[in-house]
């Protein structure tokens, strides 16, 4: 009828919400599509490659097991750099958290392993999440209170993490019986549960989802996330309503960074069992991407979680098998980011063209 009401309530919200839905996946398309035409130029064929790619992260139990190993840092840091950029603090230091929260729970199972592990692991758990939340707090405070860009402080805060981790793995806390670079193994106790033997599935996955779903909760429905969502958007508005804008900052910046701790955690008890000098190949940084790719929405943090876990281990069988290097996969998700944030740039500068 002409005189009808539009709709209105959940239904009026599901053309808005499939358009955000589909800018990530245009963008995602869009780098596959240009990784295509550089498999062609290696000398390959693109269907072939990607198929190879495919059924290498999704075609056996082990190949499963691994995408959900490798994704669980990933969204455990990327739902920590999301929740830090919705309060529109730019957190670029998850990868030195991810360092300090693998020292914390190495220093756990090292010196406290004797006791039972019902007292170890949360023990190893909860340093490894304070001292990744410390480490991401000093440059909230610095921000709050002294105005200093934490995109600045963030990033020499990994620097810092990694030659500290660096130091103690070949001076103080190096191994007794070797030479490696690492420290010794960490105590039973400290170290989390297999799910899926033979495969290197761990609890750590489990923690990982659990944490999803408190962040959703934290961010959609509780008064920090309004808080949150409300400087984000509008710090004057923020203010003017009586929210503390710098203790919104500090409070972001901690939880980011005991995220990214987590992550380390669950690297060093689920996987490694001990602190390495490399312990996470560049996961900080590539959080950022997942959560960029999430559009900052829990939920869609778990799934770009996956898909770079897919990535990142069907890359290797890709190479196994027909020889393209794995950097392709690198150059997809540099694509990835660089088509989100274009978009962004060309839809603000058509805005200002239409005003």
């Amino acid at each position: 009828m002409n005189g009808e009401a539009a709709p209105t309530g959940a239904t009026s919200r599901w053309p808005a919400a499939a358009r955000v839905a589909w800018q990530p996946v245009a963008a995602v398309v869009a780098a596959l599509g240009v990784g295509a035409v550089l498999v062609l130029v290696a000398g390959a064929n693109p269907l072939t490659g990607y198929l190879a790619l495919v059924g290498g992260a999704f075609g056996s139990l082990n190949s499963l097991a691994e995408v959900a190993v490798k994704a669980a840092p990933l969204l455990l840091a990327g739902l920590g750099i999301a929740f830090a950029f919705k309060a529109g603090y730019w957190n670029i230091g998850a990868e030195g958290q991810i360092y300090m929260g693998a020292l914390g729970a190495t220093m756990v199972g090292l010196y406290l392993g004797a006791a039972p592990m019902v007292v170890v692991l949360p023990l190893a758990t909860a340093a490894g999440f304070l001292l990744g939340a410390l480490w991401g707090i000093v440059p909230g405070l610095l921000r709050a209170r002294l105005g200093v860009s934490e995109i600045i402080n963030t990033i020499m805060f990994n620097y810092i993490a990694l030659y500290v981790v660096s130091y103690l793995v070949t001076g103080p806390m190096k191994e007794e019986a070797g030479y490696l670079p690492q420290t010794d193994l960490i105590a039973n106790s400290a170290v989390l549960p297999k799910l899926l033997p033979p495969t290197r599935l761990h609890a750590g996955v489990v923690l990982a989802l659990a944490a999803a779903a408190l962040m959703y909760w934290v961010m959609v429905r509780s008064t920090l996330g309004y808080r949150v969502r409300v400087v984000g958007g509008n710090p004057e508005a923020a203010r003017y309503a009586g929210i503390s804008v710098n203790r919104t900052f500090v409070v972001a910046s901690g939880l980011s960074g005991g995220l990214a701790g987590l992550a380390g955690m669950g690297e060093i008890s689920g996987l490694h069992q001990r602190l390495l000098d490399d312990i996470s190949p560049g996961y900080g940084f590539t959080a950022i991407v997942v959560a960029l790719l999430g559009r900052l929405h829990p939920a869609g943090v778990v799934i770009a979680a996956v898909l770079f876990a897919a990535l990142r281990v069907g890359a290797d069988a890709m190479q196994r098998r027909l020889g393209i290097p794995v950097a392709l996969v690198y150059i997809i998700q540099a694509l990835v980011i660089l088509f989100i944030v274009g978009r962004e740039a060309f839809e603000r500068v058509f805005q200002r063209g239409a005003a």
